[in-house]
């Protein structure tokens, strides 16, 4: 059914590190609530299923540079 994008951003919305694989439990099952949030949200809108991937896709881009971002700060502080 094509969930490795979903399951893929569930996992860094929750928290898990780009680089390190440092993660917890936690913050991927929340990851996945705010996925599935999202997913439902966007059916709901009568999104078209391209266009729900596109979002997904930015929503996943967003917590990747989030991350490389926080990352680069803790780095320089």
């Amino acid at each position: 059914m094509n969930f490795e994008l979903d399951a893929i951003a569930a996992a860094f919305i929750g928290g898990t590190a780009v680089t390190g694989g440092i993660g917890k439990v936690s913050g991927a099952i929340i990851g996945a609530l705010i996925m599935g949030v999202l997913n439902m949200g966007l059916s709901l809108m009568n999104v078209p299923a391209e266009w729900q991937q596109t979002v997904k896709g930015l929503v996943l881009l967003a917590a990747v540079a989030f991350d490389i971002l926080n990352k680069r700060r803790n780095a320089a502080a």
